[in-house]
């Protein structure tokens, strides 16, 4: 709500009247005619009742700041009634009782006391007592203290302009929905027109924009608008040549686990399939349908028992009921396939679980992982065999899943920082992926694919898929623009919105300038954020230089110098001004003393902020927030974030990468580092079951075999663990042995490792602008950000 600043004069009869803006300008001042105002001559010179009339029109549908707003008001009521005029139900707020909730305990809240003891001014001149109680005068120090006031109650609440860049479409941030608009309707109409389609056919969709102009805020926007009616899949870059397609559907489940409303995304997938099913035209509909349907509109409503208790025969019969139903409607449509019907047993056995524990062993059987035979009985799933091909396995459950879509609405999959894959060290990922999205147009039915793409990576995408790729991914192609300056101003304008000021009233006109001359969107936002903590939290405006490692105590010290000796001699011009402008009060300009040392009343040398400690803080509490939320963790996946942090690394290390092989027996993912003679193994171990006993056997045969290398198999901690006497032997074998380890990775293991990648990916996506070798640098000097990971490669561990 917009505000104005009052301030009256008279007791009881109003003499005087002024208005001061949101901005700080005096837009009305009057004087009532026939009271005493203690000027001759003075001009707007006007009738009470003209004076309240014309009070009332400036502040329509404002709020009314006064300071010891009681007084105020009680004049004007007192003139209302003078005049016959009704009173209006305005609304006053009172800088007096603000100031004594945000500046407790002091000696007075006078508007002289306080203006002196913030060192408030208006006009750039102090508070003179000789100049108060007059009704300008007053409004223009009230406005300032309330000014005042906003920014210190702002120093309570986060910046909101921090949060520049989406991670994932199923974040929440404000939007400005005016900007790419066009764009956005050319997504909707793709959608539409594949519902419309009587044949259902997939169709792709290219965005193609700068770094930082908004393509993952696009995909938000179309979640936020259709995640109630649609299934929005996100996928980020694949990283291991051999399981691009399980990468992909490993994604898409945790996607589908992912809330739309009060429910996982895979409930509304299912729910719907029965509701259309038991909807079509050749089929009766039975009490049990109408009882099942009524029980999940409640279920959708938040009502968890709405199909019984857990483990509940009710609750089991209705959901095998689900399962039946929709086998037959598969049966009559589709080929069964290899593992068609064990996915909709599977998907079917996800929802009829409200348990964690339950869910959770669903999860890691619908990614293709082998169960304990006790998990296994738990959930009365069948178990995988070992010889089970992943990628296959994944093409089908995607179908599956396009194929159910059918009855419900068209799925979006997005692809997402997909701009590592246009790197030399990944061009077999890039082929693979290539292949696999013209797998996925081939057998997936009804479903936008998305890919987002720096326009250079798009050309080069186009020079090595075949025309078969492009024509199906590009049917349309959207392009971001960099948002107009306006455009860009109303972004501001509503991400601001979170907190109780405007961008006028917080930023000066060429701080406006500042931040609006910055591209992308993204760099004007970081430069908004730079701004508010300058005005909110008086935090001096960083170099605009990238500060890419710490200062070392030498440079440190010089810097703090140098800013001593800028400080001295800032100090000594204006103590200089000041004698001159006792000795000639009028020939001196006194306005911006203040200013010149504003930078130095805290006492603090201001050191640019390293924007790699800056991105690393950041991004592990996001890390941290999300450790416990269903993920799918695979040896695959593990394995190729290390590739790709090896590969960055061998920017500043020199090392080798190669495998071990023994014959044909299967061995964990992993990777041999060589380092002259010396030779490290580092391996990750996230099945379970007998798959996990016969790996894990083959690697201790390999420990055994290559005693001159060191071993380290790695499980997560939040992996389930080895229960079985035969895989508990193997794992102790392994610690027993003097180059064999056992690493059950803990959550700092993981959050670091997870952090380390992830600094990489952004780097070369261009999220992070900053040197790969100077971040690297900084990490693996760093005892904070260090992994002991890094130590295999031949790297130091820094001194605490």
């Amino acid at each position: 709500m917009d505000f104005v600043v009052l301030d009256t004069e008279g007791n009881p009869n109003l003499t005087e009247l002024a208005i001061v803006d949101s901005q700080g300008v005096l837009i009305y001042e009057g004087f009532c005619d026939g009271n005493s105002h203690g000027f001759q001559n003075v001009l707007n010179l006007k009738s009470l009742k003209t004076l309240l009339t014309e009070f009332l029109t400036v502040v329509e549908g404002k709020k009314i700041i006064c300071h010891y707003a009681e007084h105020d008001i009680d004049i004007l009521k007192h003139s209302f009634r003078q005049v016959d005029l009704p009173w209006q139900n305005l609304q006053f707020d009172c800088t007096w009782i603000l100031a004594k909730d945000c500046f407790p305990n002091l000696e007075s809240y006078s508007l002289e006391y306080l203006s002196k003891y913030l060192n408030l001014r208006a006009n750039n001149q102090y508070f003179l007592p000789n100049m108060a109680h007059t009704a300008s005068y007053d409004a223009k120090f009230t406005y300032h203290l309330y000014r005042k006031i906003m920014l210190e109650n702002l120093k309570k609440q986060p910046n909101p302009f921090t949060s520049s860049r989406v991670d994932t479409p199923f974040q929440h941030h404000p939007d400005y929905t005016d900007t790419y608009h066009r764009e956005f309707q050319t997504l909707q109409t793709a959608l539409n027109n594949i519902k419309l389609d009587p044949n259902h056919q997939s169709k792709g969709v290219v965005v193609i924009g700068e770094p930082g102009t908004g393509k993952t805020h696009l995909m938000m926007r179309l979640a936020n608008e259709r995640l109630s009616s649609n299934r929005l899949l996100f996928i980020r870059q694949p990283n291991n040549a051999q399981f691009v397609l399980y990468h992909i559907y490993s994604r898409i489940l945790e996607s589908l686990v992912e809330k739309a409303g009060n429910l996982p995304q895979l409930y509304s997938l299912i729910i719907n399939t029965f509701r259309k099913i038991v909807s079509l035209n050749d089929r009766d509909v039975t009490q049990k349908d109408i009882d099942i349907l009524k029980a999940l509109y409640d279920l959708e409503d938040n009502s968890i028992s709405a199909l019984s208790k857990e483990n509940t025969q009710r609750k089991r019969e209705y959901w095998q009921y689900i399962e039946k139903t929709i086998n037959e409607w598969w049966m009559s449509n589709y080929a069964p396939g290899s593992f068609a019907l064990s996915i909709i047993k599977g998907m079917v056995k996800y929802c009829s679980y409200t348990d964690y524990k339950y869910r959770n062993i669903s999860t890691r059987w619908l990614a293709g992982n082998v169960l304990t035979d006790e998990e296994a009985e738990t959930v009365g799933l069948p178990n995988w065999g070992e010889e089970i091909s992943k990628e296959a396995f994944s093409l089908e459950a995607i179908s599956v899943l396009g194929k159910l879509s059918v009855l419900d609405e068209p799925l979006i999959i997005i692809f997402d920082q997909l701009e590592g894959l246009g790197l030399p060290h990944n061009q077999e990922i890039l082929l693979n992926f290539g292949e696999a999205i013209k797998e996925i147009f081939t057998h997936v039915p009804n479903s936008l694919i998305i890919l987002n793409l720096f326009p250079d990576r798009w050309e080069k995408f186009q020079t090595i898929f075949d025309q078969s790729i492009i024509g199906r991914v590009s049917q349309y192609q959207v392009s971001l623009r960099q948002p107009t300056e306006a455009e860009v101003k109303s972004i501001l304008k509503v991400k601001i919105q979170t907190v109780d000021i405007t961008l006028e009233q917080l930023f000066l006109p060429e701080d406006l300038d500042d931040i609006l001359g910055k591209k992308p969107i993204r760099a004007a936002l970081n430069r908004a954020a730079k701004y508010y903590d300058y005005r909110v939290n008086g935090i001096s405006l960083p170099d605009e230089r990238k500060l890419i490692r710490e200062l070392d105590s030498n440079e440190k010290i010089e810097q703090q110098l140098k800013f001593l000796q800028q400080q001295q001699q800032t100090s000594m011009e204006v103590l200089s001004q000041l004698i001159q402008a006792i000795q000639s009060p009028n020939a001196v300009d006194l306005s911006n003393l203040q200013n010149r040392l504003a930078t130095y009343l805290s006492g603090e040398t201001t050191i640019p902020v390293n924007p790699v400690i800056e991105y690393l803080n950041e991004h592990r509490i996001e890390l941290e927030q999300k450790y416990h939320n269903p993920s799918i963790i695979s040896d695959g996946d593990d394995v190729g974030k290390l590739k790709n942090i090896a590969e960055a690394l061998t920017h500043i290390q020199s090392f080798k990468l190669s495998q071990y092989r023994l014959g044909k027996k299967v061995l964990p993912e992993h990777i041999v580092i060589e380092r002259g003679n010396q030779y490290h193994v580092i391996a990750f171990l996230e099945i379970s079951g007998t798959p996990f006993t016969s790996r894990i056997s083959n690697f201790n045969e390999l420990v055994i075999n290559n005693s001159q290398s060191q071993f380290y198999l790695i499980r997560d901690e939040r992996q389930p663990g080895i229960t079985a006497k035969v895989g508990k032997e193997r794992m102790q074998q392994l610690e027993n042995s003097a180059n064999g380890n056992f690493v059950l990775f803990n959550k700092e293991d993981r959050i670091l490792f997870d952090l380390i990648y992830d600094l990489i990916i952004s780097i070369h996506n261009k999220d992070l602008e900053i040197d790969l070798e100077s971040a690297l640098t900084f990490v693996t000097t760093h005892q904070e950000w260090y992994h002991w990971i890094f130590t295999k490669f031949g790297f130091t561990p820094p001194k605490k």
